[in-house]
């Protein structure tokens, strides 16, 4: 049984074998990932994230789901030296990527120092914006996991436009569509979650992701895949991949909990 719905200026693809409770179960998956939409998204000026990016210097009250992305963030921005940065969201803003909801004085970037937990409250010590883009997808798909699981579904997956979770006994062959529009396969995910984000010298349709530096410039040409326990990792790790210096991108991703994956070739006859 498949459903797909627009969500998270995506498409959305839930699977699973059906069951009892298939049809309730995908409702509550489908309600999850909304959730986090609602919360965190940046284009939506009524979010909590964007009352948070409107009030540097403020502590700022947010629901829990809020406050668990905004500490994984943080936490990657840190073990990550940078390489995914959370509080890139002023530079976008500048350069027209991302709306401006308004807040003040707007920093291109910060560090992960600039945010501050404190109960159930948040704080910009500095007038960056954050941006949780890098990650709440995958940690949307990990949300409807986690509702199918607690809903009795024993094997399924949830795909967010490539960022992909699947679990139980399933294996799903998985490939990527690359920027001169070939598809490659990567091999089959298995009790795993696998992103990709690609970089590109022009602006592409296709894919219309950025991945900047601080320094505001763009990461290498490539796509960039990585595998993961779990999405919302996966997700923000496709960021350090394309950011990370060649010779150290294996090293960087395995420390900090993903594998990077290449297309498998083709078989000769």
């Amino acid at each position: 049984m498949r459903r797909m719905r627009p969500l998270l200026g995506t498409f959305v693809e839930i699977g699973l074998h059906p069951g009892a409770a298939e049809e309730s179960a995908l409702r509550q998956a489908f309600s999850a990932i909304e959730q986090v939409h609602r919360a965190l998204s940046f284009q939506d000026p009524g979010s909590d994230l964007s009352r948070l990016n409107r009030n540097p210097g403020e502590f700022v009250v947010l629901p829990p789901l809020a406050l668990r992305v905004l500490r994984l963030a943080r936490a990657m921005t840190l073990a990550s030296g940078g390489l995914f940065n959370c509080t890139l969201g002023g530079l976008l803003v500048r350069r027209g990527v991302l709306p401006d909801h308004g807040g003040g004085e707007l920093l291109d970037s910060g560090n992960a120092s600039d945010i501050e937990l404190e109960g159930d409250r948040a704080r910009l010590i500095r007038p960056v914006r954050v941006t949780l883009d890098g990650i709440a997808k995958g940690y949307a798909v990990d949300c409807a996991v986690t509702e199918l699981r607690h809903a009795g579904v024993q094997t399924g997956w949830v795909n967010a436009g490539g960022d992909l979770r699947v679990f139980g006994t399933l294996t799903l062959p998985v490939s990527r569509r690359e920027s001169d529009g070939a598809l490659w396969p990567l091999g089959g995910v298995r009790e795993a979650a696998i992103a990709s984000s690609a970089v590109h010298v022009r602006a592409n349709r296709r894919f219309p992701g950025t991945i900047l530096r601080t320094t505001g410039l763009r990461s290498a040409p490539g796509v960039w895949s990585v595998l993961a326990r779990h999405a919302w990792r996966a997700d923000a790790l496709t960021k350090v991949a394309a950011l990370a210096p060649d010779a150290s991108r294996q090293e960087v991703l395995s420390r900090l909990g993903g594998r990077l994956l290449s297309p498998v070739p083709a078989m000769s006859t």
